[in-house]
């Protein structure tokens, strides 16, 4: 069961970690080794999503514990950040590519530059209204931004 469970991201250990409510702590191991899994957010589809920031990959993990990797189109990209979006999709970011992408419950990837080099998405977040908001880091950045899900 996910409900009441707490998920989380093993950046050195390459696992994804589940605690329950009563503080048991199981661990799934990726398949990718140096996958470097950042962040996690719940998705649409009942499933666990998360960054793959070293591996250049989306991960998908089921409540049970199976894992599923997608590889990102841009090469280095260096996703951070994911948000399940308004329209059924997972939105991330990709850091090093000045880029946000989407991939959906079954995996097709979209990928959307930002309009100049050097911003640096990191976080996502969606509101309460369904707008995405993302932070730019890189030294192009220094904001918040936000973009309307196609």
């Amino acid at each position: 069961m996910t409900r009441g469970n707490l998920w989380f991201a093993e950046l050195l250990a390459d696992k994804i970690g589940r605690m329950t409510p009563s503080g048991k702590v199981t661990e799934f191991a990726l398949k990718t080794r140096n996958a470097g899994p950042t962040n996690i957010a719940r998705g649409p589809d009942g499933n666990l999503w998360f960054t793959e920031n070293s591996a250049n990959q989306i991960g998908r993990i089921t409540p049970q514990g199976v894992v599923t990797e997608f590889s990102l189109p841009t090469a280095g990209s260096g996703p951070l950040g994911i948000t399940a979006g308004p329209d059924g999709n997972l939105w991330f970011t990709e850091f090093a590519a000045d880029k946000i992408g989407r991939i959906s419950p079954k995996g097709v990837v979209k990928e959307f530059a930002l309009p100049r080099r050097g911003r640096g998405p990191a976080a996502i977040a969606t509101d309460s209204g369904g707008v995405l908001w993302i932070t730019e880091v890189g030294p192009a950045g220094n904001r918040i931004a936000r973009i309307a899900a196609p």
